[in-house]
């Protein structure tokens, strides 16, 4: 059964920001990125720590030696413990490619004067080899509202 929470206005969680909440006695982490929402368990993996509270940032990688080039800015959170990294808009662990989460579908319906303006997400998902997901969460933004469902 899924339970609907109406977490907060739009607009007290600017881009680039998050509100960790608790709903169903679950933690979870919702996140603005450029105006798409995603929700996170807000427990890492690894060790049970809050993942939702570490920080949000990028990655580096390096296509050659020597070579270096910062990707993904704002989409990637790591773990305040340990700072495995997962990817906000899928769940997926950037270190283990192989430890994904259960997809949801998210959708931003238009409402007042934004009508005209939809977006529509999805969530990565399948679960490999025996390490524990990180589950995410449906999140529609409604009459300005971010809605939560659990």
């Amino acid at each position: 059964m899924t339970t609907r929470h109406e977490i907060c206005p739009v607009s007290e969680i600017p881009p680039g920001e998050r509100r960790i909440v608790e709903a169903s006695g679950l933690s979870i982490g919702i996140f603005n990125l450029d105006g798409e929402f995603y929700a996170l368990a807000n427990v890492c993996p690894h060790q049970l720590a809050d993942l939702c509270a570490g920080q949000i940032g990028g990655l580096v990688t390096a296509p050659r030696v020597g070579e270096y080039a910062f990707e993904r800015d704002g989409q990637i959170v790591r773990c305040p413990r340990h700072r495995w990294a997962f990817d906000i808009t899928t769940g997926e662990s950037v270190f283990n490619p192989h430890l994904r989460t259960r997809t949801f579908d998210v959708e931003t319906e238009p409402t007042g004067e934004d009508a005209g303006s939809e977006q529509r997400a999805t969530y990565g998902t399948e679960l490999h080899g025996d390490e524990p997901p990180i589950d995410t969460y449906e999140v529609e933004v409604e009459d300005e509202q971010v809605v939560l469902y659990v």
